[in-house]
């Protein structure tokens, strides 16, 4: 599996099984305590529907004893004296060293790392059981994941296994998994006195879930000075409960607004109802919210539906608001009758004042009729109806300002995309959400925690409307450095010639990612590993990057290019008189990438870079042929190489020389190539409030750079990723047609260094 490229590859033989017992391994953990510790934990704080499971354990396993409260931020250690860690794998870590679970050496300590960054992966629900296999294979001839004694890696994967509830048991019971399901017992009885007390308070049968009552407070104590530094939810995962769901009736809907493609940030919230759909055997419906025509398109419609289907989202049926248009004109209807909505004609700028300051509208308390009469003006978009907008009466003079008479419905005369000029009214998103999500049975809507404020006013119109409640689930927006994530942002670069369209490559649009170079399954990755935290975070894009490189290096084919600009000829004078051709394999791990032909030549091209590198009889290695020496080197009046000459000397040691390069051989087949490279299309990490962002546009976000390519790059189709040797990984994007047109190839970040093209 993709997932098991970040895992260490060592083979040992099995261990004898070592018979240990808590009090055994609280011995070493109690010594260290003695020696270092100068503050204590004073609580452990986590939300009380996401128990820190694997925390707990390795706690309960040290011998350490720490409060427990339950709060709605990060699993939290709040230490004496003030201090705080935050994150589960955080405190995992600090427990793990306290507690002498962090390996028996340096080298086990980084082993056991690699296996950290790698078990948020058994919180994936379409990830689960391809990690169990990958586990299940790697404990085939072991004891312990690590060396040969209990680690916070046994305790974190155990913690994830036994966390899922049902689940696990049920696999427990087949035959699938053996040698997991074993080292999984063996942990259990081993430990049963810690670990079945951690299981009975945390884990019921659908999984984690809030702690029971008994056990919520602890009065343990512990001391400590050892401190891991880490941002607050920089490991999350999954382990949290929807609100009062219940296993086969949960109904969640994916509602993105057709104004724009698909970015990162829907992404998220995509992958996340799929993952609590599946999670709960639940239904997960995609429904476009389409009430604001003067923003909508089909285009938009279809190219959204094309960016799901990307992620793998599997939906029940699409839906639109606009359905309901009729449901919720009745409804609007009902609540002027009721008192309870009303018809303003405030000019928009004053009504905004107003509401920031309580300040009731002169409307607000018009009789039904008046307010009839204004709103079929309204419906029929009559010059009198274009002034006016219709407003729910709630309470202006609330704290929370997102309940101070909010706007339900407006006028707009611009022609729907799906209904065409049937109506002159659009209701607001505000307003239509709540009630549709209740008409849809939708049992839990997933809302980013930037709505947090609106949870009221959705709850509130609900309940003036007389409808079921709905219960919210908020999630933080995921947002990316030197990246805009507003489509009014976004939509101005298309509209303004400044990308080539909503799929280019500087967007952060599933598209535009994707043609970039990013596999769909690093995107995934990536979000999952975010997991359902409320934190707000701003993350690097070279995180994503990273985890795209593990899984496309072990398998994309490689090629070489040659720099076009002041390229250099090696003559070899006893290189083949007459070219000659070998096939080796496009990738030497990976026999599935094919294989290519080389032709070897009497003269071949350098890269004027690696040119100036080389010393007369200086001897170096050609990839893919062997050493050669360079004898006389040619320059022209500024000192750059022109013309190399020198003898092979095959029978030379790789090892030896400080120089390994790629090189061309001299022939028409060559192919031209134009390599691109991309930068941020803003210049500054995140933008403040209110601050404009024509203000830190990047004047330079393309860079082009001629080459000339191996002939099989002829047969690169486009999307096929490839890898430049010694210049990086990179994305066909267009392929071969004749010679005269080159083969554009897109670089791909690895997370580690800026493309050469740049």
């Amino acid at each position: 599996q993709p997932a098991a490229s970040l895992l260490p590859h060592h083979r040992h033989t099995r261990p004898a099984t070592r018979r240990a017992t808590t009090s055994s391994l609280q011995q070493p953990a109690l010594v260290l305590l003695a020696l270092v510790m100068t503050m204590e934990i004073k609580v452990l704080s986590f939300p009380a529907d996401s128990p820190p499971l694997l925390v707990i354990a390795a706690a309960k396993l040290a011998g350490i004893t720490i409060p427990t409260e339950t709060s709605g931020s990060a699993p939290t250690f709040s230490f004496s004296n003030g201090s705080k860690l935050q994150g589960t794998y955080v405190l995992l870590r600090y427990i793990g060293r306290v507690g002498n679970f962090y390996g028996q050496n340096a080298y086990e300590a980084g082993e056991i790392d690699e296996w950290l960054d790698y078990t948020p992966v058994f919180s994936s629900g379409s990830e689960f059981e391809n990690a169990c296999t990958y586990v299940d294979k790697y404990l085939e001839r072991r004891t312990f994941v690590v060396g040969h004694s209990l680690s916070i890696v046994d305790i974190a994967i155990w913690s994830a296994l036994a966390g899922t509830g049902q689940r696990w048991d049920s696999l427990r019971k087949s035959k699938k998994y053996q040698n997991l399901v074993r080292w999984f017992n063996s942990l259990s009885a081993e430990y049963s006195d810690s670990l079945d007390e951690v299981t009975a308070t945390y884990v019921s049968n659908r999984g984690l879930g809030k702690p029971t009552a008994a056990k919520s407070k602890e009065q343990q104590g512990v001391k400590g000075d050892v401190s891991e530094k880490g941002k607050a939810g920089s490991r999350p995962s999954f382990e949290v409960d929807l609100p009062d769901a219940e296993i086969g009736k949960v109904r969640l809907r994916f509602a993105p607004e057709p104004s724009g493609y698909l970015h990162i940030g829907h992404s998220k919230a995509a992958l996340l109802n799929q993952y609590f759909a599946q999670r709960y055997q639940g239904q997960l419906i995609v429904r476009f919210d389409d009430t604001n025509p003067a923003k909508e398109s089909n285009e938009f419609v279809d190219n959204l539906l094309k960016d799901i289907e990307t992620l793998g989202i599997k939906y029940e049926t699409v839906t639109y608001t606009s359905d309901y248009f009729p449901d919720l004109m009745e409804m609007a209807e009902n609540l002027i009758r009721q008192g309870k909505a009303y018809v303003d004609d405030t000019p928009r700028e004053q009504m905004q004042k107003e509401r920031m300051d309580g300040i009731e509208s002169k409307c607000r308390n018009n009789s039904i009729e008046e307010n009839m009469k204004l709103w079929k003006e309204m419906i029929a978009g009559s010059e009198r109806g274009l002034e006016c907008c219709l407003r729910g009466k709630l309470d202006m003079q609330d704290p929370n300002k997102s309940l101070r008479d909010p706007v339900y419905y407006r006028c707009n005369p611009i022609p729907h995309h799906r209904i065409g000029s049937k109506y002159k009214v659009y209701p607001t998103y505000d307003f239509a959400c709540p009630f549709v999500d209740a008409k849809e049975g939708i049992t839990h809507a997933l809302r980013s925690s930037e709505y947090h404020d609106r949870n009221a006013q959705y709850y509130r119109i609900q309940e003036d409307l007389g409808v079921r409640k709905v219960h919210i689930y908020e999630f933080s927006r995921l947002n990316m450095v030197y990246t805009l994530l507003s489509k009014r942002k976004l939509l101005w670069f298309v509209q303004n010639g400044k990308v080539d369209g909503w799929d280019d490559p500087r967007f952060p649009t599933v598209q535009g990612i994707v043609r970039r170079g990013l596999l769909v399954e690093a995107l995934i990755q990536f979000i999952l590993e975010q997991g359902a935290s409320k934190n707000l975070n701003l993350m690097e894009w070279d995180k994503l990057w990273t985890i795209n490189k593990k899984i496309i290096d072990p398998v994309c084919p490689r090629h070489t290019a040659v720099i076009e600009d002041r390229r250099v000829l090696l003559t070899l004078t006893d290189g083949p008189d007459k070219p000659f051709v070998r096939i080796i394999p496009r990738h030497k791990k990976y026999e599935g990438a094919g294989e290519k032909a080389t032709t070897y030549t009497k003269r071949i091209w350098i890269d004027h870079a690696d040119a100036q590198l080389i010393s007369a009889n200086e001897e170096i290695t050609l990839m893919d042929w062997g050493n050669a020496i360079v004898k006389e080197i040619s320059r022209d009046q500024d000192g750059n190489v022109t013309q190399l000459s020198g003898f092979l000397h095959l029978e030379g040691s790789v090892k030896n020389t400080k120089l390994k390069l790629t090189w061309l051989p001299e022939t028409n087949e060559l192919v031209n190539l134009t390599l691109v490279g991309f930068d941020y299309l803003i210049t500054k990490k995140k933008l403040e409030e209110g601050e404009d962002f024509l203000d830190v546009l990047n004047p330079c976000t393309r860079f082009e750079t001629a080459a000339i390519g191996d002939s099989n790059m002829r047969n690169l189709k486009r999307g096929e990723i490839l890898q430049l040797e010694r210049k990086g990984y990179f994305r066909c994007d267009v392929p071969f047609t004749r010679s005269s047109k080159p083969v554009v190839l897109f670089a791909i970040p690895d997370g580690r260094q800026q493309a050469v093209f740049k």
